[in-house]
Order: structure tokens, then C-alpha cells, then sequence
């Protein structure tokens, strides 16, 4: 998931923050409730085999604009990227209201917000607000084991408490480890590549495209069992290699030398804000119970079938929400550097995603009959079969640079969209554009959500990391030859 709120200053506070996007918020709001304003509706959608091509450019514009703008144009997208969202989600609304009927553009619309896009951001609102609840004060020193330890502690609780919460956890406590030492940067690229994405793997928790899979009917177990090997495989070589490299640097006459003087010297660890591990926990339990407990209620909203246990969910993680706000001292979120920022920008971009992705989707369910048949050529082999390989590796590289979570939807109903035949029949190209999307995600600063808040307060520690594009080129000559051996031994 694709977060660039580093942009936002640090001076702002949530209220002026939230102040000065109001206005933004209600027209994009007022733009939904508008194209939802019709009656319930009902009947089948729109044909996907009948759309053309052009209906995915709001899709692609809007991830484009995500991926380049906040780089290219920073203090522009600062200020105004909520109404570029705006403009992506119109310029897919306004002419399929005209074209196909409000009553459709309505189903579409209310389909969407009601069983995707409100279930996701709840959920990581509530990860977000526990997570950021918990503050880890000391000092410890940053030796190759120690900071290989951190580095799996991280990696472990990434799919308990997602990537974002797990790197924010540990980024600072490692960066005070290590600021003794000359050569740190290191750390920090093997951190965005374990603990930013490859340690999601495990469950819906822990990176949003797999939880956005849970929703479309995976179950919540089915990740853990599937991804397991994929994600041990990858995390042990790198966390082998980390170790090795660290231990090189580490015994450099610079780097013994800079050991001399800590600015920090050990202290003692304490962790703040103990209670959101509870409610850490109740999060977990409220999306299993949902994914498990099945009592055949449902409720007509808007026209739209939503079931009682994902009701419940929601409704839990909301409370759950509210419970961290009241129950963690101020002090220990203001040494976490909380804001509500970054999820104020994620929640308005990803409405637009979510969106503008409804063509798109539509499409892709027509297989060869849609305007997308060519894509679907490319992963699929001429006895019909999916080439996961080509899953893997498509969904990964969109994933590097656009956003990860749509990128899994689009390659979700590429591989025909039903959760039943991907955890059964097609179980391996499910795995491949899993592992595509959450892994592949650490290629470039841009590909998952924590990756460029890691950056950035790397850098406001002293750390000189390298530029977007050698990064890029530490992720290729690093992680290539793991993905290179994952087709081999999982995908071929």
C-alpha cells in the first residue's frame, strides 16, 4: 500500500491538518453521495466484455499520479492531492452515470464502499491508532546480532500488527542502536525489506492486498499456511546475508572508530502503552471470528447484502479504535510522533482507488472477452493453464511502482476472481500473486506504505540512504536472486 505522507511537516498539527482538507473531504464525499443518491438498485451490473479500454485510464491515472507526483512534484501533491482524487474519481463517475444510468453507477458505487472500501479502512484505521499507541524508550547497543534480532522480531510481528505499525515500532529504537556506527544505511534497506513487507506475509493483518483478499472470501488460516515457506525462504537469506554484511561493516577500522563516541549510550528498554498489545490481540480475534462465525444474518443497506459477522467486525474494530485513543497517554503517542495525517491521506486516495478500480475489475471478469484480453494472454498458456511465474512477476512489478493493494485486485480477478478455485485448484497462482504483490513491494520506496516513512526518518536521524533509483538497485542485486529462486522452487 502506497503511503506518501513523509511530505506532510512535522509542525502541523492533526487539527490544522484535518482543518485545512475539510474542504476537499466533503467534495469527494458530496461526489460518492451524489452518484449514490438514486433509490436502492438492484439487478446486474455492468457487462465488462461491452467496456472499453479507456474506462481504466481514471484507475491507471490516479495510481500514476501517486507514484510520481509526491517524487516529482512534491509541494504541489502537499497541497492539492486530494483534489487530483477528486478529479480521477469524476472522470470515471460522472460519464458511467451518464452512459450506463445512475441506478447502475449507484449498485457499482454503494457495492464497493460498503463491502470493500468501509471493512478496509476500518481495519487499517484500527491498526494504525493501536499500533501507534506503543512507544519503546531505551538504548541498546547495535552489534550484527543485535540488529539482526530486531530485524526478526520485526519480520515477526509485521503480520500480527502490519508492516506500518511493526516498522514504526522498531525503526527508531534501531536507528538509536545503531547511531553509533559509520555505516547504518544498511540497516535501514534491509529493514524496508523485511520488516515494511516481506514480514506481512502471514496473515490479512499483516499487508493490506492480502487482507483485501479476506474480504473477496480467503480464508484468514489459508495465508498463513500458503505463505509460509515462500516467506521463510526469502526472510532466513536475507537475515543470513543481513548478517553478514553487518558483520563485515561492523569490524571496518571507520566504522570501530566512529564506536568510540554513542551519543546514546545503553539504557535501559521500557515499552509504553502495553495496553494496545491487548487490543492488538481483540483486532486479530475480530477478524478471525468474522472469517469463522457464520450465523446466516444478513442486512439490505442501500441495496446491498452485508452479513452480520462483518457488521460485527467493523463495529468491533471501530471500539477497538476508540478504546487505544482514550486508554494511551498523550505523552507516549506525542514520543511515537502519532498524527492522524498519513490515514486522513490514505483513507481519500484509496476512495478513488477503490473507485476507479470498478471498470477495471469488470473487464478483467470478461477473461478474454474484455479489452484487457491481452494481459490475460500473458499469465495464462495455451492449454488454458495460469503461468504463475508470469503472476508472480507482473504482479510484483506493478506492485514496485504503483500501489500493491489494487495491483492484488487486478491480478485477483485476472486469475478469475473466485476465492474457492484460488485456495483449491489454483492455489499456486493465488501464492504467486501474493508473494508478488507483498514482496515485490520492497523494490522501490514508493511500493508498500512504510517504506518512504522509514526513509524519511532514517534521514532525519543522520542516516544518508540512498536515492530512489539505488535503492532501486540494492533491491534488484539483493532481492532478484531470491525471486529468481522462489519461481524455481514455488512457481514454475
Amino acid at each position: 500500500m502506497t503511503n506518501h505522507a513523509h511530505v506532510l511537516p512535522a509542525r502541523r498539527t492533526a487539527h490544522e491538518w484535518l482543518r485545512c482538507t475539510r474542504l476537499r473531504s466533503w467534495v469527494l464525499a458530496a461526489a460518492v453521495l451524489l452518484a449514490a443518491a438514486p433509490v436502492a438498485a438492484s439487478g446486474a451490473g455492468v457487462d465488462g466484455s461491452q467496456l472499453s479500454a479507456w474506462w481504466v485510464v481514471p484507475f491507471v491515472g490516479i495510481l500514476l499520479s501517486i507514484a510520481i507526483a509526491p517524487v516529482v512534484v512534491s509541494e504541489f501533491w502537499l497541497h492539492h492531492f486530494g483534489k487530483v482524487t477528486i478529479f480521477w474519481t469524476l472522470a470515471f463517475l460522472v460519464p458511467f452515470a451518464l452512459i450506463y444510468g445512475l441506478r447502475i453507477a449507484t449498485q457499482e458505487v454503494m457495492h464497493t464502499v460498503l463491502l470493500e472500501y468501509v471493512p478496509f479502512m476500518v481495519l487499517l484505521l484500527a491498526l494504525f491508532t493501536v499500533s501507534g499507541g506503543i512507544h519503546v524508550r531505551g538504548n541498546l547497543n547495535g552489534t550484527p546480532l543485535l540488529n539482526t534480532g530486531l530485524l526478526t522480531l520485526g519480520t515477526a510481528l509485521a503480520s500480527f500488527m502490519g508492516t506500518t505499525g511493526a516498522a514504526m515500532l522498531l525503526i527508531r529504537p534501531l536507528l538509536r542502536a545503531n547511531d553509533h556506527r559509520k555505516h547504518r544505511a544498511h540497516v535501514v534497506v534491509f529493514f524496508i525489506f523485511l520488516v515494511a513487507n516481506m514480514g506481512g506475509a502471514l496473515t490479512p493483518l499483516g499487508d493490506p492486498p492480502l487482507f483485501l483478499g479476506f474480504l473477496k472470501g480467503v480464508h484468514f488460516f489459508w495465508t498463513t499456511h500458503a505463505m509460509l515457506a515462500p516467506m521463510l525462504m526469502a526472510s532466513v537469506i536475507l537475515l543470513v546475508l543481513f548478517y553478514a554484511v553487518d558483520s563485515y561493516l561492523a569490524h571496518k577500522p571507520d566504522d570501530r572508530s566512529a564506536a568510540a563516541s554513542d551519543p546514546t549510550p545503553d539504557t535501559p528498554i521500557a515499552i509504553e502503552g502495553k495496553v494496545n498489545f491487548i487490543l492488538l490481540g481483540l483486532i486479530l480475534a475480530s477478524v478471525l471470528a468474522s472469517g469463522m462465525w457464520k450465523p446466516g444474518i444478513t442486512f439490505d443497506i442501500i441495496g446491498q447484502t452485508v452479513e452480520l459477522q462483518n457488521v460485527a467486525r467493523d463495529i468491533a474494530l471501530v471500539v477497538i479504535t476508540w478504546a487505544s485513543w482514550k486508554l494511551t497517554p498523550r505523552e507516549v503517542r506525542a514520543a511515537h510522533h502519532y498524527e492522524w495525517g498519513p490515514i486522513i491521506e490514505v483513507g481519500k486516495l484509496f476512495a478513488g482507488i477503490f473507485l476507479t478500480i470498478i471498470p477495471a475489475i469488470a473487464i478483467l471478469r470478461a477473461g478474454s472477452e474484455g479489452a484487457l484480453a491481452p494481459l490475460v494472454a500473458l499469465v495464462t498458456g495455451a492449454d488454458g493453464e495460469p503461468r504463475n511465474a508470469a503472476y508472480f512477476l507482473l504482479a510484483g512489478a506493478l506492485s514496485s511502482f504503483l500501489d500493491n493493494a489494487p495491483t492484488y485486485l487486478v491480478f485477483f480477478n485476472l486469475a478469475g476472481g473466485d476465492a474457492v478455485t484460488l485456495m483449491t485448484t489454483h492455489a499456486t497462482t493465488l501464492v504467486a500473486i501474493s508473494a508478488g504483490a507483498v514482496f515485490m513491494g520492497a523494490n522501490t520506496y514508493i511500493g508498500n506504505a512504510p517504506n518512504f516513512m522509514v526513509k524519511a526518518i532514517a534521514e532525519s536521524r543522520g542516516v544518508t540512504m540512498p536515492s530512489f533509483f539505488a535503492y532501486f538497485g540494492w533491491a534488484m542485486l539483493v532481492l532478484g536472486p531470491i525471486y529468481v529462486l522462489l519461481i524455481l522452487v514455488f512457481f514454475r
